[in-house]
C-alpha cells in the first residue's frame, strides 16, 4: 500500500490544479480538467464502475455492493484544486524516509528550512516517511492526499472481496478552494445517503462543525484633487478605508483567535486617493453571532456613508456556507461510525470544529450530510506543507473501516 500511495500522490501533485477565483468558468482552470480526466482513466483501470465526468469536471464512480444486507450507500469525496494562496506550479515533491527529527532543508539556495523549532508538531513524525515541497511551491496535499487515499482504498476493497460492503460512491470535485466546489455538484446523480470528505489535517481529525462563512467586497470612492488646492474638496479613499478597518475589533482577527472564536479577516487592500477596494471574509460558528458580525460591518459602513456621502462606499455580500453541524447532528451515527473505525485501528479520534470549511459544509445543506476526516498533512497552502505517508496509509485504512462498519451494522 505504501508504494501505491506514494506513486499516486506524487503523480497528482505534479499537475498544476490551482483554482482561480477571477475566472467564472467551472472548473476555473484547465489543469483541474487535466487531472480529472486522468482520474477517470485510473478509476476505470482499477475496476470501478459507472465512472463519469461531466462538462464541469466533476468525476464520479461506483464500487458495487458485495453484501446482501440493506446497507446505506455512502460516499467519499476529495477536491482536485489547490489553494490560491501560494503557487502550485512545478511542484517537486521530496521524499524523506525514516525522518529523524532534525531540520529539513527544502531549498538550500533560498534557505528554506522545515524545522521542528518553527513547527513543533514535526516531533510527532520521527520514524515516518514524509513528503515535503522543494521550498518554492505548496505541496498540494490539500486535497490530493484525499484523492490518493480514496483511490487506494477503493483499489484495496476491489482486491479484497472478503471485506463485505454496501454500494460506495466516490467523487472528485473542482474549485473547493474558492468556495465553489458543490455549486454544480449533482447530489441526485451521486445518489448516496451520507458521505465523507477526506480533506482534514493531522492524524485522527474528525470534524462535523464548520464556520458560518461570508465574504464582503467593499469599494470606496474618493475624490482626487491637486493637493495644493485640496482643502475641503479631496476625499482620500485609502484613508477612508483605513478608518473603516480601524472600527473593526482588532482582537477579532485570525491571528488572535482559536477554537470556537470567530473573526473578521482582511484579505486584501488595494487603492489610492480615487478608489480603494477591500476584501474581507467573516467567520463564526454560531449563526446569530455570524449575523451580528455582518450587521456590524453594515452599521460601520452606514456611519461612514453619513459622514462622507451615501455614494462613497459600496458593499457586496456573499454568504459562502453555513455550519454543517445543523445538518449532521440529526444523523450523528455517521460521525460515530468514523470514530469507531479510527479506534479499531488504534487511532485516537480528535473531534474538533473546522476553522474553515470543506465541500461538506455546503453539501450538508444540499441534502448530503458530509463530515470530514483526516488526510495526514500539515501546514497546508504554503511552502512548508508536508504529509506523512504512514498517516496516509492510516487514512486509507479508516476509509476501508468505515465501509466495513456500515455493512456490519446493517440489517
Amino acid at each position: 500500500m505504501k508504494n501505491e500511495i506514494i506513486k499516486r500522490f506524487t503523480s497528482y501533485v505534479k499537475v498544476d490544479t490551482q483554482s482561480n477565483e477571477e475566472n467564472p468558468t467551472c472548473p476555473s482552470t484547465t489543469g483541474q480538467l487535466t487531472l480529472a480526466n486522468t482520474l477517470v482513466e485510473e478509476l476505470q483501470a482499477i475496476g470501478m464502475t459507472e465512472v463519469t465526468i461531466d462538462k464541469n469536471g466533476y468525476v464520479m464512480a461506483t464500487l458495487p455492493a458485495n453484501s446482501e444486507k440493506k446497507v446505506p450507500t455512502i460516499g467519499f469525496l476529495a477536491h482536485i484544486d489547490t489553494a490560491t494562496d501560494f503557487t502550485g506550479k512545478d511542484v517537486k515533491p521530496q521524499i524523506v524516509e525514516n525522518y529523524d527529527g532534525s531540520d529539513l532543508t527544502l531549498h538550500e539556495k533560498l534557505n528554506v528550512i522545515l524545522s521542528p523549532n518553527d513547527f513543533p508538531s514535526l516531533n510527532d513524525y520521527k520514524g515516518h516517511t514524509l513528503i515535503t515541497t522543494d521550498g518554492t511551491t505548496l505541496l498540494g496535499a490539500d486535497n490530493k492526499a484525499g484523492i490518493a487515499e480514496i483511490m487506494t482504498a477503493m483499489d484495496y476493497l476491489i482486491h479484497h472481496p472478503e471485506i463485505k460492503h454496501g454500494k460506495v460512491r466516490v467523487a472528485f470535485t473542482p474549485d473547493e478552494e474558492i468556495g465553489r466546489g458543490p455549486h454544480k455538484f449533482d447530489v441526485a446523480a451521486f445518489d448516496a445517503q451520507f458521505a465523507y470528505t477526506v480533506d482534514g489535517g493531522p492524524l485522527g481529525e474528525l470534524e462535523y462543525e464548520s464556520f458560518n462563512a461570508a465574504s464582503a467586497k467593499i469599494t470606496i470612492k474618493g475624490t482626487n484633487i491637486h493637493p495644493g488646492t485640496a482643502k475641503g474638496k479631496m476625499i482620500n479613499s485609502a484613508k477612508l478605508a483605513m478608518e473603516l478597518h480601524s472600527k473593526l475589533p482588532r482582537e477579532e482577527a485570525p491571528e488572535y483567535t482559536e477554537g470556537y472564536e470567530g473573526f473578521y479577516h482582511l484579505l486584501s487592500f488595494h487603492g489610492d486617493v480615487e478608489e480603494t477596494k477591500l476584501s474581507y471574509i467573516i467567520r463564526d460558528f454560531d449563526r446569530q453571532q455570524f449575523n451580528n458580525r455582518k450587521n456590524y460591518i453594515a452599521k460601520v459602513i452606514e456611519e461612514l456613508r453619513e459622514k462622507y456621502g451615501q455614494n462613497q462606499i459600496l458593499l457586496e455580500w456573499n454568504d459562502q456556507y453555513y455550519n454543517m453541524k445543523e445538518k449532521i447532528e440529526p444523523v450523528k451515527e455517521i460521525v460515530d461510525i468514523a470514530y469507531e473505525a479510527m479506534e479499531k485501528l488504534g487511532i485516537k479520534p480528535k473531534i474538533s470544529p473546522i476553522r474553515g470549511g470543506t465541500d461538506g459544509s455546503q453539501l450538508s445543506y444540499m441534502g448530503l450530510p458530509t463530515p470530514n476526516i483526516f488526510t495526514g498533512g500539515e501546514n497546508f497552502h504554503g511552502k512548508y506543507e508536508f504529509i506523512s505517508v504512514d498517516n496516509m496509509m492510516k487514512a486509507t485504512n479508516v476509509i476501508v473501516g468505515i465501509v466495513s462498519l456500515f455493512e456490519e451494522k446493517a440489517n
